[in-house]
């Protein structure tokens, strides 16, 4: 628990209109802020560092089930598919995070610049993973959410933080798998060209023969470790990115149910709407309506 982070993270939600998530005037930064339980949500993580200063959440990737609280931060270094919620929050007591964007170029040279290398093994890397954020990592958080009260100085400082954040995390309990993903050379380098060519594609039809051969693996050593980096199949994979985009096409009002369907790749309209109703909890035209009755005027 950080009284310090807690006090920052709620006065700039108190202070600056707006709503959830608030996207901050430092780049790759944003706070979030709920003062009730949620439940599950589908969203597209981006690599991050996501820090809890009060409350808890629960955030599952495939098969794997992530559960943070005060004092913890989620850590993704792969752009991937997930369901989250706020587990712990309340009005006196909100649930209060900071996101913080993680730029694989930064990293690298972060990892380049480092005295002593980054002992890593030959397995592939988990992409995401918790880990506690205390001493200078924590200091670091602070530091940007009070950069946000002095606005002029931003650009030059909050560059260093975020060097600083990236140091940090390179030579933490979990260097290995945050270096495995920075340098992304070898074996994890070619799983993840895979995995950009889904992410990519989504919309395509999927041979898992093609994608193991970008990977330079069999498809069963592919299969293998696309679920041990992303905690799910290609299959589970392409499909939430299907449906993920689907949603955005159907709340941004853009396409119909089943327009969307055909235009993320499915060829059964009816197949589509099941696989929704099942990932969201209500079939398209009912969830888009209901979400675009929740957005701010």
């Amino acid at each position: 628990m950080h009284p310090s982070l807690i006090d920052l993270v709620r006065r700039y939600t108190e202070s600056h209109p707006g709503d959830n998530p608030w996207m901050t005037a430092i780049d790759n930064v944003g706070i979030l802020r709920s003062d009730l339980p949620k439940r599950p949500g589908a969203l597209l993580f981006q690599p991050s560092l996501c820090v809890v200063a009060q409350g808890s959440k629960q955030s599952v990737f495939g098969h794997r089930r992530y559960e943070y609280g005060p004092g913890q931060a989620l850590v993704v270094s792969v752009e991937m598919p997930a369901f989250s919620r706020v587990v712990a929050a309340s009005p006196d007591e909100p649930f209060l995070g900071v996101v913080i964007g993680l730029d694989r170029k930064l990293m690298s040279e972060v990892l380049d610049s480092l005295a002593t290398p980054v002992k890593v093994s030959a397995q592939v890397p988990r992409g995401v993973f918790v880990t506690d954020y205390d001493g200078p990592l924590a200091d670091c958080v602070i530091r940007l959410m009070r950069l946000l009260e002095t606005p002029d100085a931003i650009p030059h400082v909050a560059p260093l933080v975020m060097r600083e954040i990236a140091y940090w995390l390179l030579s933490g309990p979990h260097a290995a798998d945050v270096a495995k993903v920075a340098l992304a050379d070898g074996r994890t380098h070619r799983v993840l060209s895979a995995v950009h060519a889904l992410r990519a594609n989504f919309a395509e039809a999927m041979r898992i023969d093609e994608l193991a051969a970008i990977a330079q693996l069999s498809p069963s050593a592919f299969h293998r470790q696309f679920k041990a980096l992303t905690s799910m199949t290609p299959v589970q994979f392409q499909k939430q990115l299907r449906l993920l985009e689907a949603r955005h096409l159907l709340v941004s009002g853009t396409a119909n149910a089943e327009t969307a369907a055909f235009r993320v790749g499915y060829e059964s309209a009816s197949q589509f709407s099941r696989e929704y109703a099942r990932m969201f909890g209500a079939p398209p035209r009912r969830d888009a309506e209901a979400l675009r009755g929740a957005l701010p005027e």
